[in-house]
């Protein structure tokens, strides 16, 4: 495994931002440098220690489900070699952890397909009985299954901000009834074809966000990260219980230390142990090896 890599420094090509994990470049007018740092962010806060080989795992997951789910919809990627389009001193920096993807006009709804309730899902239902607006049988417990998936869109917050849950309504005033329903049927479709193909690699997919974007022509494309540990809640489906908060490949167990911390959910972060970096960096890896090999 290289060394951490807590932010990218490619000067052969124009650097057109930094979001909490990754890094994106400008390659000629219609195509993206999308580097994975090995960055985390936790309650919406980057910290200031990396995850070892976090950006790999999240780079070959999201490679992974995008060619086992490309019959569903077209995808950001290229099939351009990152090593490529920078220059040779520049390559280790990219290698196995960016991608040269389609430049394309990003949709600003997060979309989130959930399967069981959990997280802000449960304390909305806790307060209202429903999610997003989609009301709910009574007496779920935390981390039930749901009837059916559902779709429940975020409003994109500025940087360094909350995601705000928001209903149907919302999305169809932001893009427009056709589009925010061709985005709910993709979500859903999506999550249902990858949750059943993980549960016969033994976990579960609570639930997880999508990226869309529409290219010159309007077509609706499937972007950015898709179905990582960062994304999406998983949950080992030999030690599920409904009732409780299940054990996880994501970053929830970095999240259950901060929450044990004397810490206010505002930056700077706690200073991560070094165990603590180490035993999230192997969750992040068991997932990758448990859904995509053998």
């Amino acid at each position: 495994m290289t060394s951490a890599l807590h932010q990218s420094s490619i000067t052969s090509l124009p650097l057109l931002g930094r979001g909490k994990v990754r890094d994106m470049y400008a390659v000629g007018d219609d195509k993206l440098l999308i580097v994975a740092s090995d960055r985390i962010s936790a309650f919406d806060v980057i910290l200031d220690d990396p995850i070892p080989g976090k950006g790999q795992v999240l780079t070959s997951m999201t490679e992974f489900w995008l060619k086992k789910l490309a019959h569903i919809m077209p995808n950001h990627s290229t099939g351009v070699d990152p090593e490529s389009v920078v220059t040779p001193a520049e390559r280790e920096q990219v290698r196995g952890r960016a991608v040269v993807v389609k430049r394309l006009k990003p949709i600003l709804v997060e979309a989130v397909a959930r399967g069981y309730i959990i997280g802000s899902g449960w304390k909305d239902y806790q307060a209202t009985g429903a999610i997003c607006g989609v009301r709910l049988p009574a007496g779920l417990q935390l981390a039930d299954k749901l009837p059916q998936p559902i779709f429940t869109p975020a409003a994109k917050a500025e940087f360094g901000s909350h995601d705000e849950n928001v209903d149907f309504a919302y999305v169809e005033k932001a893009v427009g009834a056709e589009l925010a329903a061709r985005i709910r049927d993709a979500a859903l479709r999506l999550y249902s074809e990858a949750s059943e193909y993980a549960a016969t690699r033994g976990i579960i997919i609570a639930d997880t966000k999508f990226e869309f974007g529409l290219d010159d022509d309007g077509v609706l494309h499937l972007m950015d990260e898709v179905l990582t540990p960062d994304s999406s809640r998983f949950w080992p489906a030999d030690s599920y219980r409904a009732g409780t908060n299940p054990p996880s490949f994501d970053k929830q167990f970095l999240r259950d230390w901060l929450e044990s911390q004397p810490w206010d959910k505002t930056p700077p972060a706690p200073r991560l142990p070094a165990e603590v970096a180490e035993q999230t960096a192997a969750k992040y890896r068991e997932a990758l090896e448990r859904l995509t090999q053998g």
